[in-house]
């Protein structure tokens, strides 16, 4: 059989294929997705698939002669909540997704079958670059997160899921909900400079992190505006 790769997936398959049309052998027991999966593609980076134009699963068994048609997840991809969990990889990304207010879970310390229990019992997307853990049968919904730098990392996943966005609304740093909280009641903890140069504040309901607009408020900001004009949002 000869399967064609759409160009989005392309990344995953070894150099020599690379080119995007694969000549595989069929051996009457493989299913189409174990195939797709031995040439190094993770099923959950997988679309629709086609045989002679006909869409079919990932259960379909090839046969000689087919001529195969594999695209990529269409974007924006849905989700039953827009709520994800991040490798350890990716802390800088999950900063920035709490940063816009979306529902990210993150851990420095998870490993791999912690990381998949999280993330079905929770219900939350799994967001990783190991392609290894998203072939894992047992995980419920993953992801895998395209980019070397967490600009590109970032970008890609508002891309491909389009979440809302509701910025300065989470802790950066626990991803608890931030609520107003008056300066008096935050006061004793705050340095002298900053109790004389501020009025508005911010405290993480989960951690009790208190959040001003400080001196990296512009940098912040500016990654809060390059979200919403990605997302089509300039009016918040």
């Amino acid at each position: 059989m000869v399967i064609e790769f759409a160009a989005e997936v392309r990344l995953f398959l070894a150099s020599r294929h690379r080119g995007g049309r694969v000549e595989a052998a069929v051996d009457g027991t493989s299913s189409l997705g174990h195939v797709v999966e031995s040439l190094g593609i993770p099923l959950p980076e997988v679309g629709e698939m086609r045989a002679q134009g006909v869409p079919v699963s990932p259960s379909y068994h090839p046969e000689n002669g087919d001529r195969i048609e594999v695209f990529a997840v269409a974007r924006p991809q849905p989700t039953p909540a827009p709520r994800f969990l991040l490798d350890v990889h990716l802390g800088t990304v999950a900063r920035r997704l709490r940063l816009v207010g979306v529902d990210a879970a993150y851990g420095n310390d998870l490993d791999d079958d912690t990381l998949i229990e999280m993330a079905n019992a929770q219900r939350r997307v799994l967001l990783t670059q190991d392609r290894g853990l998203l072939r894992r049968r047992k995980l419920w919904f993953g992801a895998f997160v395209r980019g070397s730098r967490p600009d590109e990392q970032f970008g890609d996943l508002l891309d491909r899921f389009r979440p809302p966005l509701a910025p300065w609304t989470r802790c950066t740093s626990c991803n608890g909900e931030l609520s107003p909280v008056a300066k008096e009641e935050i006061e004793h903890r705050l340095e002298p400079g900053t109790r004389r140069c501020h009025d508005a504040f911010a405290q993480c309901q989960e951690c009790g992190r208190i959040y001003w607009k400080g001196a990296h408020h512009r940098r912040l900001e500016a990654i809060v505006n390059d979200a919403l004009a990605r997302q089509g949002d300039v009016s918040r």
